[in-house]
């Protein structure tokens, strides 16, 4: 259908923004992994393939150009691993004056990043800092990349946390100089040739008061152990590495453009850890409300089963419905399923009916058909006007309508034979203003059409379900749906406010008090879009639709009675699953792929399993209740890995253009008629589900 809107530009700023966060999560994230280890990482050594040089073997434990150096006796140069640690760091560090000494930290610059008011005090007390590289992994197993990046990462870290640079470099996993082996020692020559003193330790069966540089790390046991050489008689000295080897010192200023990029490096390290953080609690909380959806669904949609009794015809409190119904077909250039469309509704088995085709200026031939068939039958009549748009259509039809039931259809559906009969039943109930109908899918042979079959099923028709059990039906769907003409001209008719006019009739309805139900046994086969554009403005069009009609009535959820209850749970849940988990899914899935690849493959793929069996089983229980056949079930979770990416991608640019105040316009699908070849097909599995259900409401 055409509408009065201008079209404007569509705002595509969006999109460079949505690139730039998802590259910024990505980078933020590759950081994060790079830190843990999860990156081209391992917190354990290889095997030794060669021994470290005899020379370095049986040389001191710092190792300078090519030589080596050793403390002399009576010295002792304590020298802590890691952190800095918030914890144990301040305690060695008030340990340390009480017996003169001062000790060297080899630190690392993912902790000095995380901690820099450590580092400051630790070269305030007169301490020597020297670089634990990065993140600790090990060296002789890290690829070349990933070892210079630890250098130099671990370099910046501690320039933009201390403000320095450091020639003191310990290999992480390692002690004595003898285990500066294989790839190990590789690694250190480089080091070596870049300038830097590599430090290792002297044996532990060397004697302390033997001259001996010694290790610990930063924790109970390490501090227990420097407590006890600390109060060591034999030893009177306790200096710094470099003092004790009689080096020059360490730490040196860097430039301010060298502190600045380390200041960079901090706050993207603080930014990778707070989003790991942030996304795990987030896809933790998405997960559970994902399993927590798809069991209300089941369990709604098995009272929803169990409640058909309350509305059969026949009960003492219902009435069997056979009032006259108009129908109401809105057409706009439908040329090419207008006749299908007009032959299933003449076919009905309710045979009181008032067929008024309502041409919307189309330009093709649809008036001319749609004027031949109702030559032939007295029950269809055709009224023309300009262009004006499908709500515009349908307030002409109901002016146009002499009866007090309305069946609302699009031009492009085909009904049951059994449909309208159905359709109408539950207004037996004087608190029904509405009736929605059940659509599918007629052409699924292909992918797409698959893809969107299960939509139907398993999205629309068993939340259809679950909001008829909890009263907050949000969309009467415009394929089929049965009002009482005076409720929807109690609130003024059709609005063309949005362009997702049957939700905003619908949630009109709900705020003048009136009920608005599910007939589950009412079928129409409408014809879905057969390629991504034509998908995408037509998803795009509901969902901005649906927004602005939320926003429009944003106020029930203030309200009581029906109109409450809608509000509260209705817009609450397009709220949640329909807006907000989409709005994250892009950002969850990077960290989802990053936890796949980099933390723990199994876990990750077998929580992706679990979830898809899940939903295997709810897509399975949807499409036996619609009596349809389970398999279809094969194209679900090629659904879940394209389909629902750029469904998620509609709610983003739809929110965008709500945010921005753009206005759309409508777009017409090409149609094929296709829906035509489902009739058929359609009334036997109407009367099968006759069969298997028994008497319908």
């Amino acid at each position: 259908m055409a509408a009065r809107h201008k079209h404007t530009r569509v705002p595509r700023g969006h999109w460079l923004l949505l690139a730039a966060v998802l590259a910024v999560t990505a980078a933020a994230l590759l950081l994060q992994g790079f830190t843990a280890n999860e990156v081209d990482g391992a917190t354990s050594r290889l095997p030794c393939a060669s021994p470290a040089p005899a020379a370095v073997r049986a040389g001191g434990p710092v190792l300078v150009g090519h030589g080596s150096r050793s403390v002399p006796a009576g010295t002792a140069a304590i020298t802590v691993n890691g952190g800095p640690d918030p914890v144990w760091t301040p305690r060695i560090l008030d340990l340390l004056p009480r017996h003169h000494a001062r000790a060297t930290f080899f630190l690392l610059g993912s902790e000095a990043a995380r901690h820099p008011g450590l580092v400051r005090r630790i070269r305030a007390g007169g301490n020597e800092i020297g670089s634990y590289t990065y993140s600790g992994a090990a060296m002789d197993r890290a690829s070349p990349l990933r070892s210079r990046l630890e250098l130099s990462l671990g370099a910046a870290a501690l320039a933009g946390s201390g403000g320095l640079r450091t020639t003191l470099l310990r290999m992480p996993l390692t002690g004595s100089p003898d285990t500066l082996c294989g790839r190990q020692w590789t690694a250190t020559r480089r080091a070596l040739d870049a300038g830097s003193a590599v430090v290792a330790t002297d044996m532990w069966n060397k004697r302390d008061s033997a001259g001996v540089v010694r290790q610990y790390t930063q924790d109970a046991t390490g501090y227990a152990r420097i407590a006890g050489l600390l109060a060591n008689p034999r030893i009177h000295r306790f200096p710094t590495v470099t003092d004790a080897v009689g080096l020059p010192r360490a730490e040196h200023p860097v430039p301010t453009a060298k502190k600045a990029e380390g200041l960079a490096l901090i706050a993207a390290s603080r930014l990778g850890h707070l989003l790991v953080t942030v996304l795990t609690w987030t896809v933790g909380a998405a997960g559970v409300l994902g399993m927590a959806r798809l069991a209300l669904l089941a369990l709604f949609a098995r009272v929803h089963v169990r409640r058909l009794e309350r509305y059969r015809p026949g009960s003492p409190w219902l009435r069997q419905v056979d009032d006259p119904v108009t129908v109401i077909v809105p057409a706009y250039n439908e040329e090419e399923g207008i006749r299908a469309t007009l032959r299933s509704l003449l076919a009905s088995t309710h045979a009181d009916l008032q067929i008024l085709v309502v041409d919307d200026g189309s330009t093709d031939r649809t008036a001319a058909r749609a004027a031949k068939i109702a030559a032939l039958d007295g029950r269809v009549q055709v009224v023309r006007q300009f262009n004006a748009g499908k709500a515009a259509a349908l307030n002409t039809g109901l002016a146009h309508a002499r009866c007090a039931v309305v069946v609302m259809v699009d031009a492009d559906t085909v009904l049951d034979a059994d449909a309208i009969r159905r359709l109408i039943q539950p207004l037996s109930h004087p608190a029904v203003g509405a009736v929605s109908g059940n659509t599918k899918v007629g052409n699924r042979r292909r992918l797409l059409g698959r893809w969107q079959h299960l939509e139907y099923c398993f999205g629309f028709n068993l939340d259809r379900r679950m909001f008829e059990v909890l009263e907050c039906m949000l969309t009467v769907p415009g394929a089929i749906g049965a009002f009482r003409r005076d409720a929807v001209l109690g609130i003024g008719g059709v609005s063309d406010d949005t362009l997702a006019e049957d939700t905003d009739l619908t949630m009109g309805l709900w705020r003048a008090g009136w009920r608005v139900v599910y007939e589950e046994t009412a079928v129409a086969w409408t014809e879905v879009p057969t390629g991504l554009r034509q998908l995408w403005r037509q998803r795009y069009r509901w969902c901005y639709g649906t927004l602005r009609a939320a926003w429009k009535h944003r106020a029930c959820v203030r309200e009581f009675g029906p109109a409450g209850r809608f509000g509260r749970r209705g817009l609450g849940y397009l709220l949640l699953f329909q807006i907000a988990l989409p709005l994250f899914a892009p950002v969850i899935d990077v960290f989802t792929l990053y936890s796949a690849l980099f933390q723990d493959p199994s876990k990750a793929a077998l929580l992706w399993c679990g979830f898809l069996l899940s939903q295997l089983l709810c897509a399975g229980y949807a499409l036996r209740l619609d009596g349809e056949r389970l398999r279809t079930l094969w194209a679900l979770p090629f659904q879940a890995l394209v389909y629902r990416q750029l469904m998620y991608l509609v709610v983003i640019q739809s929110v965008v253009s709500a945010l921005s105040g753009t206005r759309l316009r409508w777009h017409r699908a090409r149609r094929a008629g296709t829906a035509a070849q489902q009739l058929a097909r359609g009334r036997r599995q109407g009367r099968a589900r006759v069969e298997a259900r028994g008497t319908v409401r």
